[in-house]
């Protein structure tokens, strides 16, 4: 019995050596695809530009004011009308910072935030910042807390790395998310799940610095579907029936539009197909408002107007521009500009017009019409102006020079001034339409007046035919033209109602050869947000489209079109 053990160890050993033989023959895993982020498109993203092999990140310092210029929600840039990736399932991100000035942060975000006039909702993401030796590692869950300008993380933690310039590495499996610096596992968190639909969108930024990107790659298993892939909008194409197709078999010239936001024009198929398909026209929600444009005195950060620009006139759209003197979402340094003493009026008068050549100079022949003055009068619904920057450096007569300076800038731009509560007859309307021809007899330009529409409440705010028939042959016999400007519509009295309404605004507008077009603010509930006056976040329910599918409204609208 002794030889026994002696052959069994023979024959596993030749079992194992025939293993071998066979492994050996065997094809060796599949790499990982990978994709050089360095060399994708970051043509529109604020702060970011191309630099030889690698990317230079500036700060752009933006954010969003509150309506009382109170505040300042940070605002960092994302790679919205440029690259974003789309994966499967596990990834690893890698990046390698240098000549770090402050601080330089990475953001890879589920989905692109959404943008409101006075705040941002803070998507699913992560966040790198690297500040020294520390780096800030902040988890968003996409659950909006009680506060939502200022977003609080699920996983927030600082930790030391031993070399800042070592290489930052996410990687993705199933429910991990590990955080690594070189080959030092910094953290290691149950939150895999907040990358849950598919797509990965990036944004560099600093707060107060500059820095280069050396090397920015994602990897994934083959399999994992790890690709690139550009803007939503670019394959949706005009729709025969939509709603500009058929508002142009009455009036060829009669556009129909919309005010949109670039996050979900690229990120957002059914946003994408329902702006693309039915209108002519496009507003930039925020994207052209001064603290958009300007976040810091003498620093411009035009790009998300021009992707959005490029978009529209990919698709055979105008553009309206929104807004230039305005007393709201004006950045911090335009809101602190002295004007206690003639000097000081001067300086700041200066600076407003640097403002307003700028602007208008880049965007001469891009743009159809512009909001030239948007909201003149008070809040509370009356005819007194309000005290803002513009009003308090250049006097009640504001809108004049600024008219003046715009035309200087592009004669061919329709100028108008845009005001809410001025819908039908009264002395608001009354106001306007003498603001509007006493600007035009100091020498200014104005084409015509935006009448914004917002029915917030049927009961206080409905819009009657006949009266704004009337208000449409007021400003005709002026020699003004006139743009529904802003129109929504509530549907706290039921979608009937809503519906109604929206399509007498239309149908009126349409019959009177004063109107020139037609503007919804807003395309579809699903980015519909506002803070009640309770400060809790609500979502609304005014517009054409809810959660990718047509409302009883739209449908009206199609019907009063004669579709």
């Amino acid at each position: 019995m002794a030889g026994r053990p002696r052959l069994l160890i023979v024959q596993a050993s030749a079992l194992l050596l025939a293993l071998a033989g066979c492994s050996s023959n065997a094809p060796p895993p599949a790499p990982d695809v990978v994709v050089d982020l360095i060399h994708q498109d970051w043509q529109n993203t604020q702060g970011v530009t191309v630099h030889g092999d690698g990317l230079q990140v500036a700060t752009t310092a933006r954010s969003i004011v509150k309506k009382d210029g109170g505040g300042g929600q940070p605002n960092p840039p994302l790679n919205l009308a440029g690259t974003h990736l789309v994966v499967g399932s596990d990834f690893t991100l890698s990046a390698t910072f240098a000549d770090v000035t402050a601080d330089a942060s990475l953001a890879l975000y589920d989905r692109p935030p959404v943008i409101a006039d006075e705040f941002r909702l803070e998507p699913a993401g992560l966040r790198l910042t690297l500040q020294g030796a520390n780096l800030e590692i902040a988890v968003f869950d996409g659950v909006q807390k009680s506060d939502v300008t200022q977003p609080v993380p699920v996983h927030d933690e600082h930790v030391t790395v031993s070399d800042p310039r070592a290489m930052l590495t996410v990687h993705r499996s199933g429910d991990t998310l590990k955080i690594a610096s070189g080959p030092d596992t910094l953290s290691s968190l149950p939150l895999g799940k907040v990358f849950s639909s598919g797509k990965l969108w990036l944004g560099l930024s600093s707060n107060s610095g500059a820095f280069d990107v050396t090397s920015l790659k994602a990897a994934a298993p083959q399999g994992a579907g790890l690709s690139t892939s550009g803007a939503a909008v670019i394959d949706v194409q005009p729709s025969a029936d939509g709603l500009q197709k058929l508002a142009a078999r009455t009036r060829p010239d009669f556009r129909v539009g919309t005010a949109v936001a670039l996050g979900p024009l690229t990120g957002d198929q059914d946003y994408a197909r329902e702006v693309a398909s039915n209108f002519g026209s496009v507003t930039p929600e925020n994207a052209m408002k001064p603290q958009s444009l300007s976040p810091k005195q003498g620093v411009y950060t035009f790009e998300e107007a021009d992707a959005i620009i490029a978009i529209a006139k990919s698709k055979g759209m105008v553009v309206h521009g929104h807004t230039i003197a305005f007393s709201e979402a004006m950045p911090r340094w335009m809101q602190d500009l002295p004007s206690g003493t003639d000097a000081e009026r001067q300086s700041s008068g200066t600076a407003l017009l640097d403002y307003v050549r700028t602007v208008v100079t880049h965007f001469e022949g891009k743009l159809d019409s512009l909001d030239v003055v948007n909201e003149p009068f008070d809040v509370d619904q009356g005819i007194s102006f309000q005290q803002n920057i513009w009003y308090r450096v250049f006097g009640p007569g504001y809108p004049a020079v600024v008219s003046k300076a715009v035309h200087d800038a592009d004669p061919d731009v329709k100028q108008f001034i845009n005001e809410n509560g001025a819908d039908v007859p009264g002395p608001r309307q009354d106001a306007l339409l003498k603001l509007a021809l006493d600007t035009n007899a100091l020498g200014g330009h104005i084409y015509g007046v935006g009448l914004q529409a917002h029915v917030y409440d049927l009961k206080t705010d409905a819009i009657p035919q006949e009266e704004l028939t009337k208000t449409l042959a007021t400003f005709d016999a002026a020699g003004l033209h006139v743009r529904i400007s802003e129109n929504d519509v509530t549907d706290g009295q039921g979608t009937g109602a809503q519906a109604e309404q929206y399509a007498t605004v239309l149908a009126t507008c349409l019959r009177s050869a004063a109107c020139v077009s037609y503007t919804t603010w807003g395309v579809d509930d699903r980015y519909d947000w506002f803070i009640d006056n309770d400060g809790k976040l609500q979502q609304g329910h005014d517009l054409l489209f809810n959660n990718g599918q047509p409302t009883p409204a739209y449908d009206a609208m199609r019907r009063a079109l004669g579709g």
